[in-house]
């Protein structure tokens, strides 16, 4: 019999979700940087064999909204409580548990098989860490004592193996969801606005990259490249100008580094042109966060 089944990722920022994610693909789907936040859409990495089809969802960090963006994330992350099969919550050794208890009641509640992930066990060291990890363990079972509980290093793969066979052991019966050749269900143009904005996140500093959003205005394939034509987004007219940086060089710097990821993840030669634009709006505004894809629920 052929399994398959949603498996979803959530939890609070900054715990290594995305870095889960592509452990578990094998594929690097998702960003992982080390600023929160970095994630704004569900992104579904899919895994397949001749058996099993795994369908994994990478998910926004919960947070309390402020602005209508920070909404649509929160919606992401709360859809994919409905329609897990298995429900992955990671945490890890630095998080308050009792953080966004609205969204951990919720998932208290549901029917479904709940892994509790303690990522960054690799951070606790000396002859107290096992301790440490007792106790985080047993708060963590007061809270959510249906859940399995496995301390893992997502960035180590430490116990990533182990995590992989408990959730093929609890994958229902099912024929497959998607094509078994398909990897994730985003087209090639989400991955370009992505790899863009890592660069970003990467390369500036405070609020530049929660500010920029990176739409891609023509994406043209030929057998042998690609041509990009791609708009970073801002808020502010002085937002545009430290993107731009000193005669052109930051953004040089990142449209570099966004084509050689490019390449590497197309495996063909990128034409990539970068333009920045101000639009005052686009995190408050309905209408722009659609053309973004945020209403993708």
């Amino acid at each position: 019999m052929h399994k398959a089944g949603f498996v979803n990722i959530v939890g609070n920022p900054n715990v290594g979700k995305s870095t889960l994610m592509n452990q578990l693909v094998g594929e690097r789907i998702s960003i992982a940087t080390f600023k929160a936040q970095t994630t704004r859409h569900r992104i579904m990495g899919i895994v397949n064999t001749d058996e099993m089809q795994i369908v994994f969802s990478d998910t926004p960090g919960v947070l309390k909204p402020n602005y209508k963006l920070q909404e649509s994330m929160l919606a992401f992350s709360e859809s994919a409580l409905k329609d897990a099969d298995v429900l992955l919550y990671v945490t890890d050794v630095v998080e308050n548990p009792e953080k966004n208890m609205d969204f951990l009641e919720k998932v208290q509640k549901l029917n479904i098989p709940v892994i509790l992930l303690i990522n960054k066990i690799d951070e606790l060291a000396g002859q107290t860490s096992q301790a440490r990890l007792g106790e985080i363990v047993e708060k963590w079972h007061s809270l959510l004592p249906s859940a399995e509980i496995l301390p893992i290093s997502a960035k180590n793969k430490f116990g990533v193996d182990m995590l992989l066979k408990r959730i093929k052991e609890l994958l229902p019966d099912s024929p497959p969801y998607f094509d078994k050749d398909q990897l994730t269900d985003k087209p090639a143009r989400f991955f370009v606005s992505e790899i863009i904005r890592e660069k970003i996140l990467l390369y500036y500093d405070k609020e530049i990259p929660y500010s920029v959003e990176v739409g891609v205005e023509s994406f043209k394939e030929t057998d042998r490249s690609i041509h990009i034509r791609a708009i970073i987004y801002v808020e502010r007219d002085s937002q545009k100008g430290i993107i731009i940086g000193h005669q052109g060089y930051a953004l040089k710097k990142v449209g570099a580094e966004a084509r050689k990821a490019l390449e590497k993840f197309f495996d063909k030669p990128i034409y990539l042109e970068t333009y920045v634009k101000v639009d005052k709006d686009w995190r408050s505004s309905q209408k722009e966060l659609d053309g973004f894809g945020y209403n993708d629920i």
